[in-house]
């Protein structure tokens, strides 16, 4: 057999790009952007308003940790989603679920389950308002959420102009401590620990940021920072220049590892739901009253993407992060 056919041989967003090539455009116009497009798909729906609408699958092996409870799986289900409509500046208006569940599973987890879900959904000013559950040989969920926003308002990964600031909400490479202090059974904070059990959607922040206009582009950092730049890049065929002094770590994730793992974390590990987002240099101001943010570095006139480092040189940062296939890509 070809080993080229198959799909553990094909990096994540190879594939989703093969298959996005597949489908069919839309001819009557209704769909504003369509598969693999950006973090969502948009559908205009009236003269002033789009929906936004996306999904994701998580399974109890690979996307849940053992010590996660079944009220957390829950959460992360529906925050995976919600996070993906903040990130193009819309307000939830709903959250679907298909549940696989296993022969052996208890009713009372099950339930836990639900009231994470809706927890989550609350937390998002939103609801659970549907969905789907059946048997399966592993516990499988896949979450479908809503969103509302004005076009005027619209965020998508496009729009970024040479010059714009490179900003992040909160820390990068938190989620990724607190998953190896799990795997390696080291003792640290309910608080690191809940960064990666239960993520907070910026669904707030997201929506507050695209009303002032400050913002030229944005996505969601739930595959690493690194690799959600090398995404931007790809989408507006420019680079970014960001300085590692000014990548928000959290103290204890330098107590914890040390600055040079602590800066792999941040780069290359995901998980975090934080906002990476381009602003005008102008607009900046009126982006920081609205949330808290750093700003991390520059956007560039070509397609590299290099860190100044703390001794002041200039070095590459790899186009590397969390997937779905397999554990860590290296495209």
């Amino acid at each position: 057999m070809d080993r080229s056919d198959l799909i553990s041989d094909i990096a994540e967003r190879k594939l989703v790009s093969r298959l996005c090539g597949i489908f069919s455009q839309d001819e009557c116009g209704s769909i504003m952007a369509g598969a693999g497009k950006d973090d969502c798909a948009v559908l205009d729906v009236s003269d002033e308003d789009c929906m936004v609408i996306t999904t994701d699958m998580l399974h109890r092996k690979t996307d849940f940790p053992v010590v996660m409870t079944p009220w957390q799986i829950g959460w992360m289900s529906a925050a995976v989603n919600l996070s993906d409509v903040a990130s193009m500046g819309a307000k939830p208006v709903g959250f679907l679920s298909a549940l696989g569940v296993t022969n052996d599973m208890q009713l009372g987890d099950a339930e836990d389950i639900s009231r994470g879900m809706d927890a989550c959904a609350k937390f998002c000013d939103t609801s659970v308002i549907g969905g789907d559950i059946d048997l399966h040989d592993e516990l499988t969920i896949t979450g479908t959420a809503l969103g509302m926003v004005k076009k005027e308002h619209l965020l998508r990964r496009t729009g970024v102009k040479p010059g714009d600031l490179v900003c992040v909400t909160g820390n990068a490479g938190s989620a990724g401590a607190a998953l190896l202090a799990i795997q390696h059974d080291l003792d640290v904070s309910d608080e690191l620990l809940n960064t990666l059990l239960e993520p907070v959607p910026r669904t707030d922040e997201g929506q507050k940021l695209a009303k002032t206009g400050a913002v030229t582009s944005m996505m969601d950092t739930s595959d690493g920072l690194a690799m959600s730049l090398y995404d931007l890049m790809d989408a507006n065929s420019i680079g970014f220049r960001i300085y590692e002094d000014q990548i928000p770590i959290d103290d204890e994730v330098r107590s914890l590892v040390g600055d040079d793992d602590a800066l792999d974390l941040a780069l290359y590990t995901g998980g975090d739901f934080e906002l990476l987002f381009t602003v005008s240099p102008s607009m900046l101001e009126a982006a920081k009253s609205v949330c808290y943010l750093n700003v991390v570095g520059e956007v560039t006139d070509d397609t590299l993407i290099t860190m100044i480092n703390r001794e002041d040189a200039e070095v590459s940062i790899y186009r590397k992060g969390y997937v779905h296939l397999g554990r860590f890509d290296n495209i």
